[in-house]
């Protein structure tokens, strides 16, 4: 069997499970590790570019509402390698290719794949995408043993919680900037299990643009920001859109010393892993006293304080 992955998310849950033989033609964001030795058949338009995140957000409404995609399918190579099956999604059009475009690509080859949208709304979904994927590629087994191991991991973060009696924290994470995204779908279920809960947020929806003077009257204890697709390095060219907002200085987080950068792919990129790892950097971000992160995980976030101290 031979399967496409036009998910960076599904290509990661794949590696996890050491299934990655059966697997070629992957997209162009999936990760470092596979863009090595696959090949990329799903690119984009911005591949390349260097666009503010006001100019990204307009590019993508702008395609949006003309009924167009700014990803597109490589068919030679698609043609090439003729999969019995390609995992796609339905969650966003925004961040990666969707069903729509891969049927549109698919319906030119000789042989027609199946399509299998991997399309969560909740962290449980996730877990529940491993197992379709697993058994998808004949290997159930090893899909349940993975969720297991990562649930296992889940329940040592609470149990710290709970041998301290740890108190929630208000927490905000932002999945864009210019302009203002909450979080939503699965990423306030990670802030719950981590010992936060953000209010702002969509559990198991949309994320949403949100005003400023929300969140100035929300005032989180905990402000986390993460915007989809985004770097800790690349946040950091945006940061002056928060610094420049009236209140900044005033709210809780920041003068408590709990704002912080975090990679995008522990929250918005939905493969298990990587969110149970956004789910350990997050309980150490909320209650940074009682939680320690593998050297690995440290290296995804950091105190946004620390960061400018680091650079005077």
């Amino acid at each position: 069997m031979i399967v496409s992955s036009f998910l960076p998310a599904v290509t990661q849950m794949i590696y996890d499970m050491g299934l990655q033989d059966m697997l070629e033609g992957i997209t162009f964001e999936c990760p470092a590790q596979a863009l090595n030795e696959k090949t990329p058949v799903v690119r984009c338009v911005l591949e390349g570019k260097n666009y503010t995140s006001k100019e990204i957000d307009t590019l993508f409404s702008n395609s949006k509402n003309k009924g167009e995609s700014l990803y597109y399918v490589d068919q030679e190579k698609l043609e090439q390698i003729l999969p019995d099956v390609i995992f796609t999604q339905d969650v966003c059009e925004v961040c990666q290719i969707d069903t729509e475009c891969t049927a549109a690509a698919v319906s030119m080859l000789e042989k027609t794949p199946e399509i299998i949208a991997i399309t969560p709304q909740s962290l449980d979904d996730v877990f529940d995408s491993v197992l379709t994927i697993a058994k998808v590629l004949g290997q159930e087994k090893i899909g349940r043993a993975h969720v297991d191991a990562l649930m296992q991991r889940i329940d040592d973060v609470i149990d710290i919680q709970r041998k301290n009696r740890l108190q929630p924290k208000s927490v905000l994470l932002l999945e864009w900037i210019d302009p203002l995204f909450n979080c939503g779908h699965w990423i306030p279920h990670q802030i719950a299990y981590a010992g936060g809960i953000d209010m702002m947020s969509h559990p198991s929806g949309d994320s949403i643009v949100i005003p400023w003077d929300k969140i100035v009257k929300y005032n989180p204890e905990v402000l986390v920001i993460a915007p989809c697709g985004y770097t800790v390095a690349r946040t950091l060219e945006d940061m002056k859109f928060l610094e420049e907002m009236p209140e900044w200085n005033s709210l809780r987080a920041v003068q408590n010393n709990q704002v912080y950068i975090a990679d995008f792919d522990m929250f918005t990129q939905p493969s298990a892993s990587t969110l149970v790892n956004g789910i350990e950097s997050l309980a150490k971000m909320i209650h940074p006293d009682y939680y320690k992160t593998s050297p690995e995980l440290n290296s995804k976030f950091y105190n946004y304080k620390d960061l400018l101290v680091s650079k005077l």
